[in-house]
C-alpha cells in the first residue's frame, strides 16, 4: 500500500464505530470546528457543573464518551479490549487536574499504582502515565527549578513528591510496565526533568522503564536531548522519551511577554514541526540508548518515522518505538498503523465526569486552534459515512 495514502483508509480507521457512534463523532467535530461555539459551550458547561445542574448525563453521552474511556479503570475495560482486537494498546490516563492537597496527591499515586498492577495483568496495557503536578504542588517544582531555597516544610513536601515518583517507578520496574511522565509548563519543567532523570538512572539500567516528555515546541529541546544522550552513555543507563509538540503555547508566550524573557516557544508552526522531526530522527538513530514514544496527530511525522525505521532496518515491533494518539482522535492514524504491525497505543483518559471537564475543555480548545485537524477528522468521517451508504 502506498504509504502516502495509508491514512485515508476510513474502513480500517472506523471499524470499531457503529453508525450511531460515527454520527456522534461527526456531530462533535462539527461543533468543535466553530470557535465561538466551543467558547459558549465551555462557559455553559462550566456554569452548569458549578451550579450542580443535572448535565452530567448529557456530557457523559456526548463529549465524555467520545474522548474518555470511562469514570474508573474497570469502566474502561470494554474500550481497552475492543481496541486491542485491532492491535491498538491503551495507556490509561487519570485525567483529574489542578488539585493542590497532599491527600489528593497520595490518592493520585495510589491510583497510578493500581493502574500499574492492572496493566501488569493486561497485555493490552503495556504503559502507564502520570503528570508531575498530579504528585505535588506546581509551586514547589517552580521554586526548585529556579534554584531557590526550600523552607523545612517545603523540603519535607518535596521529599514526599520524590517518594511518590519512586513508588510508581519501582513498582513499574518490578512489573515490567513502562511509565510515561507528562511534560508541563516550562517554568516548572526543569525540576521535573531532574526528577525524571534521577528515576531513569535508578530504573533504566537494562531497559527503559521511565520515560520523560520532550515538548518540541520548545526550541531548546534538541540540545537537551543531546545532553541527556551523552550522560546516559557515560553513566550507563537508558533514556526514554515521549515526544510531543506541546500543549501550553498561549500560556508560555504570554508569561514570557509579561515577565520580559525570551519565549521558550518556537516562532512558527513550521519551526516546531522541524524541531519535532529533528528530535524524532535523532532518537530513532540512537535506539541502542534511547527509546521513543511518538505522540503525534501529524501524518507527515508518522510517514517520516516509518520511512526512517525502514531505512535503518528497525523492526515494526521493536519495543523501543511506539506511536501514540489520543482516544477519540486520529483513529485514521492509530488503526492504520496498527494494521501494518507497528506498536500503537491510545491515551485513554478517565475519571469522574466533573473532574475530567478541564481536560475535555482543553482538548476542545486545542482542536479548534490546530488548523486543519478538525476539518481532516470531519472529511474522513464524511467519507466513511458515504462508504457505508454505498
Amino acid at each position: 500500500m502506498n504509504t502516502n495514502t495509508l491514512f485515508d483508509n476510513t474502513e480500517v480507521a472506523f471499524a470499531l464505530k457503529n453508525d450511531a457512534q460515527l454520527e456522534r463523532a461527526y456531530f462533535l467535530f462539527k461543533m468543535i470546528s466553530h470557535q465561538p461555539l466551543v467558547r459558549i459551550g465551555t462557559a455553559a458547561t462550566n456554569f452548569a457543573l458549578k451550579a450542580k445542574l443535572p448535565v452530567e448525563g448529557l456530557i457523559r453521552s456526548t463529549v465524555f464518551d467520545h474522548f474518555c474511556g470511562g469514570v474508573n479503570e474497570d469502566d474502561c475495560l470494554p474500550v481497552i479490549d475492543k481496541m486491542y482486537t485491532k492491535g491498538v494498546s491503551s495507556v490509561l490516563d487519570y485525567s483529574v487536574e489542578g488539585k493542590e492537597e497532599e491527600s489528593t496527591f497520595d490518592e493520585a499515586r495510589d491510583k497510578i499504582l493500581k493502574i500499574v498492577k492492572f496493566a501488569d495483568e493486561k497485555e493490552a496495557m503495556p504503559i502507564v502515565v502520570f503528570k508531575p503536578t498530579g504528585f505535588g504542588r506546581f509551586y514547589l517544582y517552580q521554586k526548585k527549578g529556579e534554584g531557590l531555597e526550600f523552607t523545612p516544610e517545603e523540603q519535607n513536601e518535596w521529599n514526599r513528591i520524590v517518594a511518590r515518583f519512586d513508588a510508581v517507578c519501582s513498582l513499574a520496574k518490578t512489573k515490567d510496565v513502562e511509565v510515561l511522565i507528562d511534560g508541563e509548563e516550562s517554568w516548572m519543567q526543569d525540576a521535573a526533568d531532574e526528577l525524571c532523570e534521577a528515576m531513569m538512572r535508578k530504573y533504566n539500567i537494562e531497559k527503559p522503564i521511565v520515560y520523560n516528555t520532550l515538548q518540541t515546541y520548545r526550541w531548546d529541546r534538541l540540545a537537551y536531548l543531546e545532553v541527556m544522550h551523552k550522560r546516559a552513555k557515560d553513566q550507563n543507563f537508558k533514556v526514554g522519551f515521549k515526544i510531543v509538540r506541546g500543549a501550553y503555547m498561549e500560556k508560555e508566550r504570554s508569561r514570557a511577554e509579561e515577565k520580559d524573557y525570551k519565549s521558550p516557544i518556537c516562532l512558527t508552526k513550521q519551526a516546531t514541526d522541524d524541531n519535532f522531526n529533528a528530535c524524532m530522527t535523532y532518537m530513532l538513530k540512537n535506539l541502542d540508548v534511547i527509546s521513543i514514544f511518538i505522540g503525534t496527530h501529524n501524518e507527515q511525522s508518522c510517514y517520516i518515522a516509518m520511512d526512517l525505521m525502514q531505512t535503518l532496518g528497525v523492526d515494526k515491533k521493536d519495543n523501543n518505538v511506539w506511536f501514540g494518539q489520543l482516544y477519540g482522535m486520529s483513529d485514521h492514524i492509530s488503526f492504520n498503523l496498527a494494521k501494518l504491525g507497528y506498536n500503537v497505543a491510545k491515551y485513554v483518559p478517565f475519571g469522574p465526569v466533573k473532574d475530567v471537564m478541564p481536560y475535555l475543555i482543553r482538548r476542545a480548545e486545542e482542536n479548534t486552534s490546530v488548523a486543519g485537524q478538525t476539518s481532516r477528522e470531519l472529511n474522513l468521517l464524511k467519507q466513511e459515512k458515504k462508504r457505508r451508504k454505498l
